[in-house]
């Protein structure tokens, strides 16, 4: 697969348990209750470990509860990433030192009902707080389809793809 001209490779991370398991119904639910997500595929997938895979150019992109598993993953598995980009996402930014080298390109809608904008607006100032490489953009009047106008922002793929880890 190619997106915007450059070789890629997708590679989904599910809730373990599956779909099922999803806690989002409940009353209790926070940006602090776990989600179990799945991170074996990331260690031992062989596209991504495989011959030909750029392992500094390892890129993490979700909508909704998949930008709750971006805030999830990058925070589990830092030193595999180059970049993440949550969209319309939840979060818990209490501990986000291990991600504060990270860059981050964070969308949110402002009408989000769904999800509300305020976990965006406390996940990037945490990560401004501790010195962190964050973008943030908010789309005034734009509910939970947040993901409609970041995928249309014509600088989004350029910074994706020049972003690169420096490998240990």
């Amino acid at each position: 697969m190619t997106i915007g001209g450059i070789p890629a490779l997708q590679m989904d991370v599910r809730l373990a348990g599956g779909a099922n398991s999803c806690p989002w119904q409940t009353e209790n639910m926070s940006a602090t209750t776990p989600l179990i997500f799945d991170h074996a595929p990331l260690m031992v997938d062989p596209p991504v470990n495989g011959p030909g895979t750029d392992r500094t150019r390892l890129y993490l992109v979700g909508v909704s509860m998949g930008g709750r598993g971006v805030w999830d993953t990058v925070l589990a598995r830092p030193e595999l990433f180059a970049a993440a980009v949550p969209i319309c996402a939840a979060g818990d930014p209490t501990d986000l030192r291990r991600i504060k080298h990270l860059p981050v390109w964070c969308f949110h809608g402002g009408a989000d009902t769904t999800v509300p904008v305020d976990y965006a607006r406390r996940m990037t100032a945490a990560l401004r707080k501790l010195g962190g490489n964050v973008k943030y953009t908010e789309y005034p009047g734009v509910g939970h389809d947040s993901y409609r106008n970041a995928f249309r922002e014509p600088e989004l793929l350029p910074w994706l793809f020049a972003q690169r880890k420096q490998l240990q």
